[in-house]
């Protein structure tokens, strides 16, 4: 999501005449070769369907654990936003690898008031029953993994989402059927499996990740409903020539029981399926798939790239009614700019087409 960026620097730092930036500025962003942590402080633009434009402040700090850079690059960052739809919260998001990768966290925490779009349950959902629905949103999100083998992780999860002060803003043409629309809480506890040989998770040139995950969300821990929920994740990525990269994904998301709204499986967002509204369909059972190509950057360029992109995904109240007929398609293009070039580290401005129209996103780093 980053538009420009910054890092604090004392009044003795001297002035790069050439370039017109202040030295360590200059080199921390585009010139650095050191290992130790970097801190970056920068004003945020971004642009998904769900919030219009965004704006916001970021910080952010990329480091390797002992800097050792034979180790993975670790990220924690935090950003506070508004948006031109009276949208506003913050988040905290890490993945953190510890030295020799003895453990993995990968977490996140959000708070926001975020009114959204809902057009009911299943494949069937119309654009025509669309309503909005305000709502007071926190989310915590953590995986604690430890090594097993090389590149190999597994350990607990934890996922806490509360959804308060719901609120029907615009009312669609026909009444739907909302679960938990009156507000809840689920607190999902379980174990993960996690396979991860990417040395850099923003910009992926070789490697796989694969994630298997079951959380049980109960109402003896003070949760509103009682369900179940699996994850299937998926990735892999393969330089196929100088600057080229192929990337594709894999995704499942399987709910046993009765769910609210906000965590039943949703299609569309940012990452996967890009080009439909996230939650444009929703129902129990969800599978999609994608492709893309990279060109990170351009041969005739040092900065600027792009991608083009191609999705399919569906979704299901059971697992035996996917079928070929119900399947979406979307796909796009997409322009790159490497702003952390010794990070590899690109913003993304991609447009998604589907059978419903397009979507524009502005964002740091690939989508997945």
């Amino acid at each position: 999501m980053v538009m420009a960026g910054f890092t604090a620097y004392s009044q003795s730092d001297t002035l790069d005449k050439k370039k017109g930036l202040p030295s360590k500025i200059y080199n921390q962003l585009f010139n650095s070769e050191e290992t130790g942590s970097k801190y970056f402080f920068y004003p945020s633009l971004a642009y998904t369907p769900e919030t219009s434009f965004e704006i916001g402040v970021s910080a952010l700090r990329l480091f390797y654990s002992k800097s050792d850079s034979s180790n993975r690059l670790s990220e924690v960052q935090s950003f506070g936003f508004f948006t031109l739809n009276k949208q506003y919260g913050g988040f905290l998001e890490h993945f953190i690898y510890t030295d020799k990768d003895k453990w993995f966290f990968l977490g996140k925490l959000k708070a926001q008031r975020f009114p959204l779009q809902y057009y009911g349950i299943g494949m069937g959902a119309q654009k025509a029953d669309e309503l909005l629905i305000g709502a007071d949103y926190i989310a915590v999100k953590e995986r604690v993994l430890h090594r097993i083998a090389d590149n190999f992780f597994g350990g607990i999860e934890l996922d806490y989402q509360r959804v308060s002060r719901t609120r029907i803003e615009h009312p669609g043409e026909n009444e739907l059927i909302i679960p938990g629309i009156e507000g809840s809480s689920s607190l999902g506890l379980g174990l993960g499996l996690v396979y991860d040989n990417r040395h850099n998770a923003l910009n992926v040139r070789n490697g796989l990740f694969a994630e298997l995950a079951y959380l049980h969300y109960g109402k003896s821990g003070g949760g509103s409903f009682d369900f179940a929920s699996t994850n299937l994740d998926l990735r892999y990525f393969k330089s196929v020539r100088k600057n080229q990269v192929l990337a594709a994904q894999l995704y499942g998301q399987f709910v046993n029981g009765a769910a609210p709204f906000n965590m039943m499986a949703l299609l569309g967002s940012e990452s996967i399926m890009r080009g439909y509204y996230y939650g444009r369909f929703r129902d129990n059972h969800y599978l999609a798939a994608q492709a893309e190509y990279r060109f990170l950057p351009f041969g005739f360029s040092k900065r600027i790239g792009g991608a083009a992109f191609l999705s399919v995904g569906s979704v299901q109240p059971e697992l035996r009614q996917f079928s070929f007929k119900d399947i979406l398609p979307a796909g796009g293009v997409g322009l790159r700019y490497l702003i952390f070039p010794k990070k590899d580290i690109f913003i993304r401005l991609d447009v998604g087409f589907t059978r419903e129209g397009q979507a524009f996103y502005i964002y740091t780093g690939e989508a997945f």
